[in-house]
């Protein structure tokens, strides 16, 4: 698989995975049926799309990258979905994290 596609598939586990942490909060802590379900499907697709990835790109850059992203995607979703406003100092957070993955893509050595 190319790099591309990697990273492609990298944007679909954190569009799975941030799909995962908004049904997870609909769950109710796994008390409602249809969430909780939805939540375990989109999870299980997420970590699929994941080992796909590590085939090509080092497990530590994929993580990150996912891990950043999904942290950057659900802070919006919880801003449109759950009304849920992050303070200036969350922001400079989110911001950082941003650097730190486009650090860790652009400017990291894998070998």
């Amino acid at each position: 698989m190319s790099n591309i596609s990697a990273y492609i598939i990298l944007i679909i586990a954190v569009i799975l995975g941030t799909a995962s942490n908004g049904f997870a909060k609909g769950a109710q802590g796994f008390t409602l049926l249809i969430p909780s379900i939805l939540t375990a499907v989109t999870i299980v697709g997420c970590m699929y799309t994941l080992s796909l990835v590590m085939k090509t790109i080092p497990v530590g850059i994929t993580y990150a990258s996912f891990a950043g992203l999904c942290i950057i995607a659900t802070t919006i979703v919880g801003v449109y979905k759950f009304n849920q406003m992050p303070d200036f100092y969350t922001v400079i957070g989110l911001i950082l994290i941003i650097a730190g993955v486009l650090i860790v893509n652009l400017l990291g050595k894998t070998n």
